[in-house]
C-alpha cells in the first residue's frame, strides 16, 4: 500500500498541473475558435492562402464591446498563439486599446483577427505592450482565397489586420491601438506565472482548455514551405 501511495504521489508530481481555468477564460478561447470557424467558411472572403501559409503567429480578438470609444479605454481581450518546429504553441491573453479605431469598425459583437507575417512580428507580440503604427508596422489585410498572392504585404506589414462585423470580413487600419499582455489571465489558465516568450516559442504545454481554440488554428494555418519564423 505504501508504495502505490509514493507512486501515485510520484505520478502526479510528474504531471504539469493546471488549475481549474476560469468560465470567463473559457469563454474567450471558445468564441475565439468559432470566430475563426465562421471565418474560414467562406474561402471567398477569407483571409488568403499564402497569408495561412507563412503566418508565423495570429491573434484573436471576438466580441468588441459597442460605443463611443475613448482614448485609453479597454476595447477588447484576445488570444494569441505562434508557430514553432513542433506545431502551434500553447496560447496567451492580451489586451487591445485605442481611439483612432472605434469609428471605424463599430458595432456590437466585431471581432479582430491580427497575422503576424514574419520574425519581426512575432518579436512584437512577446513584448508587454506595443503600439500598432508606432513600434510595430500594420496593413489591413488582403481578403479572398488567392487575394494575397499579387501583393508585397510581407515586405512592407509585420502585421496583417482584419475585423469581422454582422458577417462581414475585411481589413481594418488599427494604427495607434495599444496591445498589452494580459499576464494575469495568462497566469490563471496556466496555474502557474510563465513568460510570454516561453510560451509563444512552445516551450510550455498548450493547456488542455486551450487544445480546441490551438488545434483549430493549426487547422487553417498550415505550415509554410518555408520556416519563417
Amino acid at each position: 500500500m505504501k508504495r502505490l501511495l509514493v507512486l501515485l504521489t510520484l505520478t502526479a508530481l510528474a504531471v504539469p498541473a493546471f488549475a481549474q481555468v476560469p468560465q470567463k477564460l473559457l469563454d474567450r478561447l471558445d468564441s475565439a475558435r468559432d470566430t475563426l470557424n465562421a471565418i474560414m467558411a467562406t474561402p471567398d472572403s477569407s483571409i488568403p492562402q499564402s497569408i495561412l501559409a507563412d503566418a508565423t503567429c495570429v491573434g484573436v480578438v471576438p466580441g468588441l464591446v459597442k460605443g463611443a470609444f475613448i482614448f485609453g479605454a479597454e476595447y477588447g481581450q484576445g488570444v494569441v498563439t505562434c508557430r514553432t518546429p513542433r506545431g502551434w504553441s500553447g496560447p496567451v491573453f492580451i489586451r487591445m486599446a485605442g481611439g483612432s479605431w472605434g469609428f471605424q469598425i463599430g458595432g456590437k459583437g466585431t471581432d479582430l483577427v491580427l497575422v503576424a507575417v514574419n520574425h519581426k512580428g512575432f518579436q512584437d507580440l512577446i513584448q508587454s505592450k506595443f503600439k500598432i503604427g508606432a513600434g510595430a508596422s500594420a496593413a489591413a489585410g488582403p481578403v479572398g482565397r488567392d487575394a494575397g498572392a499579387s501583393t508585397n504585404w510581407k515586405m512592407q506589414s509585420e502585421l496583417l489586420t482584419w475585423s469581422r462585423s454582422k458577417g462581414l470580413f475585411a481589413g481594418v487600419d488599427l494604427n495607434g491601438v495599444s496591445v498589452t499582455q494580459n499576464e494575469a489571465d495568462t497566469q490563471l489558465l496556466y496555474g502557474a506565472p510563465h513568460d510570454f516568450e516561453h510560451i509563444l516559442d512552445g516551450d510550455v504545454p498548450v493547456p488542455p482548455a486551450a487544445r480546441p481554440f490551438v488545434r483549430t488554428v493549426a487547422k487553417y494555418f498550415h505550415t509554410s514551405v518555408e520556416n519563417t519564423k
